[in-house]
């Protein structure tokens, strides 16, 4: 599994040999790592403006003007799934750690030992966590669960999501979300048409030229995709993984 981590830190010597463990722990762990290391909370916040997917954030508490503690709380504002520890040289501020749900509080300096089993807790968590996807909005960048999508129909210049929460428009193509969704065999994505994709979970039933969805929405079916589709809904009721 891939993680993507940060690392945030003042003290550069601090940082380096936490990143050195971190790699460690990927190593064992034969996990893909994509690791950052930031010299404050604010170099952080502008590259998390623009890469919102970050799974697991090792702060530091004590740093310059943007604090590890307040850094958290902005993070926690939008983003409830990614993973935080605090690895500081104070016990002073534990209380506010679970104000922003922490997954744990290491103590400086920090044993690999220590740090891998709390990166072993995150990433039992991660896995278990709902999975989502990212994508670009009107100025804003819009975090939707898998689960949650029915159908994904393509404009000129966007796409429009219907999700069981409601509908979102999204400055991305259809192809582009099709290669997100990926393979998902709990949440099968279909491309029954050139401009439509669907959850095979939310169809009700498909005829030759037409698919009905739970919510009574009715949406073509291309006849060079009529197979294709109707297997891949056979499949899925049965309860058959999509490469059996």
């Amino acid at each position: 599994m891939k993680y993507k981590i940060a690392i945030c830190d003042d003290r550069e010597q601090d940082a380096q040999w936490i990143a050195c463990a971190v790699r460690q722990w990927a190593a064992q762990a034969s996990a893909v790592l994509e690791l950052e290391v930031f010299p404050s909370g604010e170099s952080f916040l502008f590259r998390y403006e623009e890469q919102k997917d970050y799974d697991i954030l090792l702060l530091d508490i004590e740093m310059g003007s943007l604090n590890g503690v307040e850094l958290a709380r902005r993070i926690r504002r939008e983003n409830e799934s990614v993973q935080i520890v605090f690895i500081t040289g104070f016990s002073d501020f534990m209380a506010d750690g679970y104000e922003v749900s922490a997954l744990h509080y290491l103590m400086k300096p920090v044993l690999p030992k220590k740090l891998w089993e709390v990166l072993d807790r995150a990433a039992k968590r991660l896995r278990k966590a709902e999975r989502c996807i990212l994508l670009p909005g009107d100025g804003e960048t819009i975090r939707i669960p898998v689960s949650r999508i029915v159908l994904v129909e393509a404009a000129a210049h966007s796409c429009e999501l219907t999700t069981v929460d409601g509908q979102f428009e999204v400055k991305a193509s259809i192809t582009s979300i099709e290669k997100q969704l990926g393979q998902e065999d709990e949440y099968q994505f279909v491309r029954c048409h050139r401009s439509y994709l669907v959850s095979v979970h939310y169809i009700k039933s498909i005829a030759k030229t037409q698919i009905t969805l739970d919510n009574g929405a009715i949406i073509p079916l291309s006849r060079s995709r009529y197979h294709g589709v109707n297997q891949a809904f056979i499949r899925y009721f049965k309860g058959e993984s999509q490469w059996d």
